[in-house]
């Protein structure tokens, strides 16, 4: 027995030494390189990773056949692929920044204390403006009018809020009903919805690029999610063609399937409003949406 372990202490010693710290460092690099596999497969990075990938085909079958002169134009093309490849990709690499920003922002306990001093902090939505909001929604939905309502949540919209008309307008179902309403000049787009006011209609939203969506789901559901993607906002969507109602937050979208459930989940939001600005942020991670309506 003692021999079978000397034998194996001398394999172990062939080994290269490693610490916690090496696991660590694995571990996390694991992790980064799956987010990047995720990335490049839900966005246009696949496609043309896989025209990359033909280009490197190619270049391997002229080196192998020694096809001096091929080789020698993709050299020389070589010094600026680089420069090529950030200038094709620069939307995804945008998209992904914001997502890395988003996701800093939205988990570092850090981050959640100083957002209670910015902008969203002081917009804070009542009861009765929540209770205009779902009315507005199921109203437009029994008409079958297509609504998109962006409520601000802690990071500002002011660079989507410049791209419509302002309004500035104190929220009320009438009010949201008139702006959707068909054929009138601020029913395309969205309004932002900052506290208790309506700041703007008219807004353009980014379009989602993510590869995995519906191909049932329109323009309107598209530009919900893309604003999700790039905020931590809030979004109530009503689709023109069949008056379902959904909402979209963290790139999620979620059927409503009526009022009450509309009006919990706008409760919600004051609640966690509340938390965040009395610096309870650590207790409304244990709580349900039941328990935070209570």
């Amino acid at each position: 027995m003692s021999d079978l372990l000397k034998q194996l202490n001398s394999w172990l010693t062939l080994l290269p030494g490693f610490s916690p710290l090496n696991i660590i460092e694995v571990l996390i690099i694991a992790v980064i390189l799956y987010h990047i596999l995720v990335w490049i497969i839900n966005s246009r990075a696949f496609a043309l990773l896989k025209g990359i990938g033909l280009i490197l085909a190619f270049t391997l079958f002229a080196n192998f056949f020694h096809l001096t002169t091929i080789l020698w134009i993709i050299e020389k093309i070589s010094t600026i692929a680089v420069i090529m490849l950030i200038v094709v990709f620069q939307p995804e690499l945008r998209k992904a920044l914001e997502q890395l920003g988003n996701q800093f922002g939205k988990g570092s306990a850090l981050m959640n204390l100083l957002s209670a001093s910015e902008a969203g902090s002081g917009h804070t939505m009542n009861e009765e403006t929540l209770k205009e909001i779902s009315k507005a929604a199921f109203e437009m939905s029994k008409k079958l009018t297509g609504a998109l309502i962006v409520i601000e949540q802690n990071e500002n919209l002011d660079d989507i809020i410049d791209t419509g008309i302002k309004i500035h307008g104190l929220v009320s179902s009438g009010l949201l009903i008139n702006i959707f309403e068909k054929n009138t000049p601020l029913h395309d787009g969205a309004a932002i919805i900052r506290g208790n006011l309506v700041e703007a209609a008219t807004c353009y939203l980014p379009l989602s690029a993510n590869m995995s969506i519906s191909k049932s789901l329109g323009t309107r559901h598209r530009a919900a999610l893309g604003i999700s993607e790039a905020s931590d906002c809030f979004t109530i969507v009503v689709s023109e063609e069949t008056g379902v109602v959904s909402v979209v937050q963290k790139g999620e979208l979620t059927r409503v399937a009526d009022r009450n459930s509309l009006d919990i989940m706008l409760k919600t939001l004051i609640k966690n409003e509340e938390v965040r600005r009395f610096g309870g942020w650590w207790k409304s991670r244990s709580r349900t949406d039941e328990e935070a309506l209570k």
